[in-house]
Formats: structure tokens, sequence, C-alpha cells
């Protein structure tokens, strides 16, 4: 029993669910609450029972609750409450009261209440997790110096810039987010009193939601405003606040509102299981819908892209712009999740370890391949840290050759000087000898 239970605290250590709990702790609270129950079951039992009647006594085996029962009499009970919500298996357990006592579990509780590819998930996850670690911790990395070139030059601020900017932060923040929620939920320390409250652990997963949604709404803001450039013909959209607004504010919106249906119809734990569909498509909703607007907007700018590369009227100035346009958009629309409606089109029993490996292991990356679409390869970027190479460069060589020659100066100046004294010593000698003559 005691091999089943570590090996029940490893699976329960899986990525299945958003907590800021540690899993292992929440497992063991769960295990505590119902040990809790069966002992004041026990005692309300034994208290209106006849005492001296002969029989197996109720117990609590460290993971189901068995009443007292008489010799001979088999007691069934369903798979236990912790187990069902860590596999969800439904199934019967029995044992059977003897003359010596409760008899072995029958029949083996791993065959009836546990899942049998639990190895090969585990695996999965851990690989699936050490894959997005990677991704996550490139791309902030990368989205931070990308942040940092596009605040420090005061030539790469516009609106363009300002939208890439944001689009970094909200990445930089799911990064973030992932990073720490990971570091809660593997710690090796598992001291349970040492554990975020439940508050705390509600509020980090508001934060969580919060930052992923907009993720996906600063990359809505990057269809519609490449969406905007083509159809505007290059007209810069100054309306950033509106920008703002959709990339920050609709999701303050839907988060806030995901918070209150939690609050009213699904209080329970940690907010980190989903039972009640109500706030679930309060999260999803709006992700999936801004999800659905990019892929149209992916249609339309390919037809609108093809229609103007396909014009005779277009120069060749024009054309190659188009062209350069053209290419970052191939490169980076279908980075603004065409592949979650790909994966949305195909059956959960199919596509889930594949939903499971894009969405998890390749998402993480998709940081690091927007920072070097958005910042490192692009000409202005690299025009101005060229410059500003140039510059240092210039001005540590200036600077090296004014000490060389301040260097030379002052050798120069001393020799000078030494000279200067001994013919100023000379004339005088030469001045007291003609004196004296």
């Amino acid at each position: 029993m005691k091999s089943f239970l570590f090996v029940t605290l490893c699976f329960s250590t899986c990525p299945f669910m958003v907590s800021g709990r540690h899993p292992t702790c929440n497992f063991l609270l769960d295990l505590e609450r119902d040990r809790a129950e069966c002992l004041d079951r026990l005692r309300d039992q034994d208290s209106t029972s006849n005492p001296k009647g002969r029989g197996c006594k109720g117990s609590w085996d460290n993971i189901a609750c068995w009443e007292s029962a008489e010799i001979g009499e088999t007691v069934t009970i369903p798979c236990p409450r912790v187990l069902k919500t860590l596999f969800g298996r439904n199934g019967n357990i029995s044992k059977n009261c003897t003359a010596a006592g409760w008899s072995d579990v029958f029949p083996n509780i791993t065959s009836v209440c546990w899942s049998e590819p639990v190895q090969d998930k585990l695996i999965f996850y851990m690989v699936i997790q050490t894959l997005y670690t990677l991704g996550h911790s490139l791309s902030l990395i990368a989205l931070t110096t990308g942040s940092a070139i596009l605040c420090l030059f005061r030539k790469l601020h516009c609106t363009r810039n300002y939208i890439h900017l944001n689009l970094f932060f909200s990445f930089i923040l799911r990064a973030v987010a992932v990073l720490v929620k990971d570091d809660i939920l593997f710690s090796r320390d598992t001291q349970c009193s040492n554990q975020p409250s439940l508050m705390g652990c509600k509020a980090s997963l508001v934060f969580f939601h919060y930052f992923i949604m907009a993720n996906f709404f600063w990359l809505l803001v990057e269809g519609l405003y490449l969406h905007t450039l083509l159809t505007a013909i290059f007209f810069e959209n100054r309306r950033f606040i509106v920008y703002l607004l959709i990339g920050w504010g609709i999701p303050t919106v839907f988060v806030s509102a995901w918070a209150m249906t939690r609050v009213y119809l699904e209080d329970t734990g940690c907010w980190e299981r989903n039972d009640n569909l109500i706030p679930n498509w309060v999260i999803n909703g709006p992700i999936g819908f801004s999800i659905l607007v990019n892929f149209i907007l992916f249609i339309s700018i390919i037809r609108i892209l093809l229609q103007k590369l396909r014009c005779p009227d277009v120069g060749g100035n024009d054309q190659s712009q188009y062209r350069r346009l053209a290419k970052s958009t191939l490169l980076l629309i279908p980075l603004f999740g065409i592949h979650y409606v790909v994966f949305a089109s195909l059956s959960e029993s199919i596509a889930e370890a594949y939903r499971i490996f894009f969405d998890l292991a390749i998402g993480s990356f998709q940081g690091l391949v927007v920072a070097i679409l958005y910042c490192f390869l692009n000409s202005e970027v690299q025009g101005e840290l060229k410059r500003k190479w140039r510059s240092v460069c210039l001005n540590c060589r200036l600077s090296r050759d004014h000490h060389f020659s301040s260097i030379y100066a002052s050798r120069n100046g001393s020799e000078h000087t030494g000279q200067f004294h001994r013919s100023s010593r000379t004339q005088s000698i030469l001045q007291s000898e003609t004196t004296v003559l």
C-alpha cells in the first residue's frame, strides 16, 4: 500500500491542471480530509452499534474507509475519492471479514482504480514539460532583448513597433506565468505548510489566465494591424489606444467575469477544476473567437496580397515592398493560432497527444520566433544596431588615439622642458663667466 501511494503521488504531479498549490499537497490534503470524515463516521458507528458483537472493526487503511462488519460478511465500496479525482475510473473494491480479521483487498486496487498507461503518460508529460520549459526560457531571453532594443532606439519608436513591443510584453508575461506556475507545481520542496494559501492560489490562477488571454488578443491586434496596412495602402494607423483596449482591456473584462462566475458557480478548491461549463466558456470562448478572427484575417491578407502582386500597375519599388510584407505575413500569421483551428476540427481521442505537443511544446517557442521575425531580422533594427556598433567602435578608436596622443605629447613636453632647463642653465653659467672676465 505504501508503494502504491508513492507512485500515486508521483503521478499526481503530472500537469493535468493549473494550480497555485503543489499537487502532492492537494493529494495529501484530500486524503487527510477523507481520513477525518472516515474516522468521524466510524466513531458514530461505534457509539450506536452493539459493543459486545463480534466481527471486524471499522478502519482506515490509508486510502479507503472500511466500516465494521460481521464475520463472513463481504464489504464492497467504490474506488476511493482521491483516486477517482486523479484517474477518473469508476470501480468497486471489496474485503472479507474473517475470524482472523480483514482480508486483503480484492480485486487488486491497481487494476480497478488505476489507469494502465500511467508510466507512458508520465514520461510523455515529463518530455513535454522539458520542451516547453526550454522554449519559454529561450523566448523570455529573446523577447527581453528585443524589447530593450525597441525601447532604447528612438528611431524605432512608431505605431508598428509599439504594437510589436506590447506583443513582446504579452509573451514575456505568459512565459513568466508558466515558469512560475511550474516552479510551484514541480518544486521539490513539498512542505505543504509552506504552500501558498487558497486565496493566493486563486489570485495566481487569475493572473495566469489573464496573461494567456492577453497574449492571444495581442496576436489578434497584430493580424488587425497587418490587415489595416494592406487595405489602407500602407497608411499609418495612429489609433493606438484602440489596440491597447483590444490587447489589454478585453482580457481584463473576460477574466473578471470568469472570476465572478467561479465565485458564484464553482468556488471549489483553487479553481483548478472545470466541472461547470460556464466559467470554462467565459475563458475559452474569447480565445477561440480571437483564433477564428485571426484565421479569417490570414485568408483575407493572402487574398489581398495575391491581388496586389498580380496587378500590372504595381511598380518595382512597391512590388518589392509588397513582397517583403507578404514574406513577413506568411511567416508570422500561421503562428497566430492557425494550428488551433486544425486540431479543434479533429476528435479529442485522436488528436489529444498531438494537440498537447503543439500547444505546449512547439507553442512555447512562439515567442522566440516572433522576436526573431519582428526584431532581430528587421532591417530597421539591424541598421540601427550597425550604426550604434560603428559609433561605439569609432568612439573607442578616437579615445584610444587621444590617449596615445596625450602620452606622446606629455613625453615630448617633458623632453622640451628638460632641454629648456639645460639651455637656461648653460646661458646662466656663460653669463656669470663673462661677468667675471
